[in-house]
C-alpha cells in the first residue's frame, strides 16, 4: 500500500468492489424451452413460431379486381390548385395563375399497389429486480410454458404494439452479482477511504505564497482543505462505500425471463414509373382512391387487372412477404389494396409562352417545374 494512501485513512476490506453489471455466464439456472439464454441483459433470442402457427397458402389461387374509371380534373379545380400552390411560394406572383389560358388537361392513369402483412414476433431475455420478499413464481409451481404457448390478447389489426410479460415459473432469487450480497460496494472515487487528497495543495495542507518584493515568499494554510491535506469524498459523502446500484441494498435479486411480443404492420407500396416529367416521390405524401381492398389471413396474387405490372408486383410482393416473415414471425392478417392516384398534366399558355404543371392526389397538390413569374412584388 502506498504511504500517501495510508494518510487518507483505512478502508473496510469487507466491502467488495463493484462486480459485473450483468450476471456472469452460468450464474442463472436453465429454464426448459429457454435454454438459448446466456444470462446477459442484452441476450434476447428470437423464437420462430411453430409451423402450425402460420397459415399455409392455397396453390394456384388468385384474386380478381373490378374495372375502374379514371377521374378528370376541371379547369376551375386546376386553377384553384395552382393558386393555392403559388400562395405558398412567396416569390411567385398569382397573376399568371389567374390569367393563364388552358390548352389541355390530360388525365394520367396511376395505380398504387399496397401490401400490408400484420405479424407477431416473440423474443425474451433475462431481467432482474431487487428482491424485497415479493412472491417468487419459480419452477416449484411447474414448467415454464414455451414462448408461443403463452396467451396474449391481440391488439386491433394492423396497429403496431409491444407488450412485455413475465414468463410463468421462470423466477428465482439469487445473491446480487454486483455486491456479492453485501448490499453496498466500495466507492471507486476514493478507493473506500471516504477522503481524497486535496488537489489544491497536493495533500500538504499549505500552499506557497508569492509576494511582490524580494524575501516575501512563504506558505499559507490551504483554504480548500483548511490545512488538512485531504477532503471529504463527495461521491460517497465520506462513507467509503455506496449503496449497491443493482440490488439497491437488498442484497438479493429476483431473476425472471421477460417475454417481449411485438405486433407490427409491415407495409410496402409500389407505383409504376411511367411519367418521366413527374417525380414519383411526390406520391408518397398524397392519398388516392382505394377502389379495391382485399383482406384475409392470407391474400392471393391479383389476376386479370388491365395493368399487368400491378399483377406481377402483387405476385412478387406476396411471395416475398411469405418467405420473409414466416421464418421469424407469425402472420396474423394480410391486406392488399389498389389505389387510383389522381394525376393530371395541365398544359397552358401565358404571355405567348407554353408552360405546364401537374395536379396530383385526392388533395389536389401541385408540382410545377417552371412557373411564368418569379417576382417578389405582386
Amino acid at each position: 500500500m502506498d504511504e500517501k494512501d495510508e494518510d487518507l485513512g483505512p478502508f473496510d476490506p469487507s466491502i467488495p468492489a463493484e462486480g459485473p453489471s450483468a450476471p456472469p455466464a452460468g450464474w442463472l439456472d436453465d429454464v426448459h424451452g429457454y435454454e438459448s439464454h446466456k444470462g446477459g441483459e442484452e441476450d434476447s433470442p428470437l423464437y420462430p413460431p411453430p409451423p402450425a402457427y402460420n397459415p399455409q397458402p392455397e396453390l394456384d389461387r388468385n384474386t380478381s379486381v373490378p374495372n375502374v374509371r379514371v377521374p378528370t380534373v376541371s379547369e376551375d379545380v386546376a386553377r384553384a390548385a395552382l393558386l393555392k400552390f403559388v400562395e405558398s411560394k412567396w416569390r411567385y406572383s398569382s397573376k399568371p395563375a389567374r390569367n393563364l389560358t388552358f390548352k389541355e388537361l390530360k388525365p394520367i392513369t396511376v395505380y398504387r399497389y399496397r401490401l400490408e402483412t400484420y405479424t407477431e414476433t416473440r423474443t425474451s431475455g433475462w431481467k432482474f429486480e431487487p428482491y424485497n420478499g415479493q412472491a417468487v413464481d419459480g419452477p416449484q409451481f411447474g414448467m415454464s410454458p414455451p414462448p408461443w404457448d403463452i396467451p396474449m390478447a391481440l391488439p386491433r389489426m394492423f396497429t403496431d404494439r409491444v407488450e412485455k410479460i413475465r414468463v410463468p415459473h421462470s423466477s428465482s432469487v439469487k445473491t446480487c452479482h454486483m455486491c456479492s450480497g453485501c448490499g453496498r460496494t466500495l466507492c471507486i472515487s476514493c478507493n473506500g477511504r471516504g477522503q481524497k487528497r486535496c488537489i489544491s495543495c497536493h495533500g500538504k495542507g499549505h500552499r506557497k505564497q508569492h509576494g511582490n518584493h524580494r524575501g516575501s515568499s512563504g506558505s499559507t494554510r490551504c483554504s480548500s482543505c483548511h490545512g488538512r491535506g485531504r477532503k471529504r469524498c463527495i461521491s460517497c459523502h465520506g462513507q467509503g462505500f455506496k449503496t449497491c446500484s443493482v440490488c439497491h441494498g437488498c442484497k438479493n435479486l429476483l431473476h425472471f425471463i421477460q417475454l417481449t411480443v411485438t405486433w407490427k404492420n409491415n407495409v410496402e407500396d409500389f407505383i409504376p414509373d411511367r411519367q418521366p416529367d413527374f417525380p414519383d416521390k411526390k406520391f408518397e405524401k398524397v392519398t388516392g382512391d382505394p377502389f379495391f381492398v382485399d383482406e384475409s389471413v392470407l391474400v392471393y396474387p391479383i389476376l386479370g387487372f388491365p395493368d399487368q405490372e400491378i399483377c406481377d408486383v402483387s405476385r412478387r410482393m406476396i411471395n416475398e412477404h411469405l418467405q420473409r416473415f414466416t421464418s421469424t414471425s407469425r402472420i396474423l392478417q394480410q391486406r392488399q389494396a389498389i389505389e387510383l392516384v389522381p394525376l393530371t398534366h395541365a398544359h397552358y399558355t401565358y404571355s405567348g409562352k407554353d408552360y405546364s404543371f401537374f395536379v396530383y392526389g385526392v388533395e389536389n397538390e401541385v408540382f410545377a417545374a417552371k412557373y411564368p413569374s418569379a417576382c417578389s412584388i405582386l
